[in-house]
């Protein structure tokens, strides 16, 4: 069985957490001093759906970052 290095899960568990608050941060909310027009239902929506899938990603990462640590206790 070929088994890869925890650096490896770390990297990954890094990335999604800096990306994921990046786009929550940066796509998932409203800006209004930068909106030339009015928010739309689509934008809205669209919005919405960044900020959830930027919390999804976060929290993957952690998960990540956390079971690799071995904090969780369990193996597979």
């Amino acid at each position: 069985m070929i088994s890869l290095p925890p650096i490896f899960f770390y990297a990954i568990g890094t990335l999604l957490v800096v990306f994921g608050v990046m786009r929550t941060v940066v796509l998932g909310r409203r800006r209004a001093d930068r909106e030339l027009v009015d928010e739309t239902p689509e934008r809205a929506k669209a919005r919405k759906r960044h900020f959830a899938m930027g919390i999804v990603w976060v929290l993957l990462g952690l998960f990540l970052l956390v079971s690799t640590a071995g904090i969780l206790g369990f193996r597979l």
